[in-house]
Parts: structure tokens; sequence; C-alpha cells
């Protein structure tokens, strides 16, 4: 059960653009050891879609990936997280990788204290370089993969 009440501004804007929009993008600015990411907070919630993650965009590029797939969940016509999909980004397709919930506490905070818990669905979305390399690719750069830490197992289908 989501929470409904709040104890600060962060969290009455948190909850009232989930009652709004039935989710929201929260942004983390990346430092020097770890990288900047974007989350959505309300997707299972709202549409029963698992909440999504990504890494290394800048927050309105990530905001506007993570948007597609949450208008499509919301149409009741969600991206099939099973498979690598080009919708997200033009000439990219992207894949999914499911996030174990030993990871939630290092990145979706705000996420974890809607939901009262760490009991909801989560997946990566990884995109590729511009090459089409993916960051669990043997000819992936160092910087690339420290880009996009992959929080789970990718295998096709995960």
């Amino acid at each position: 059960m989501p929470r409904t009440s709040s104890s600060n501004e962060y969290e009455r804007k948190l909850l009232a653009k989930i009652s709004e929009h039935g989710w929201q993008c929260t942004s983390v600015a990346g430092e020097e050891s770890s990288p900047s990411f974007s989350y959505t907070i309300g997707l299972f919630q709202s549409f029963g879609h698992p909440e999504l993650v990504i890494f290394g965009l800048n927050p309105k590029t990530a905001h506007g990936v993570l948007s597609i797939a949450a208008r499509a969940a919301a149409a009741g016509k969600p991206l099939d997280l099973q498979q690598p999909t080009d919708a997200l980004l033009e000439d990219y397709p992207c894949v999914f990788v499911k996030v174990p919930e030993s990871e939630y506490d290092s990145y979706i905070l705000s996420a974890c204290w809607y939901y009262e818990g760490c009991s909801f669905p989560l997946y990566q979305v990884v995109w590729p370089s511009m090459e089409g390399i993916f960051p669990w690719s043997a000819s992936a750069t160092d910087e690339f993969r420290a880009t996009q830490p992959i929080l789970g197992a990718y295998t096709r289908g995960s």
C-alpha cells in the first residue's frame, strides 16, 4: 500500500504528481564515483507496471525515455520487458534487466518511501552505445560501463 501522507514539501510534491499523472520521475545527479540516474515512482501502483530506472542520461532525456514507457502503461499497452525495444530511443534498441530488491536501497529511496518498503518490481532500462554495444559486451569501454552499472543479471528474456 503506498503512502498517502507526507511530512515535507518534497514528499507533498511527489504525492501530488503521482495523484495527477499516475507517476513521477525522480532524477539523481551523478558524482565522481557514481553516474546520474532517473527512476519512476507510481507506475506499479497506478498501472500495474514495474517501476523503471535508467542510468547515464541527462535528466531531461531520461524523463523523456521513461515517459514513453509510462504513457504506454497508462494506455494499457505496456512495453514487453522481456524483449528489446526501439520504442524508447530512436535507432537504438533498449533492453530491460530485472533489478534485485537488494539494490533498491542504493538507488531508489523515494520509491521505497512511497511504497513503504521494497515490495514492488523494478527493471533497469539499458541502452547501447552509439556503436550498438551494451555495457556487458567485451568490447564496451570502461567509461561506458561506469556510465551504466548493471544492477541485475542480463539474460535475453530476463
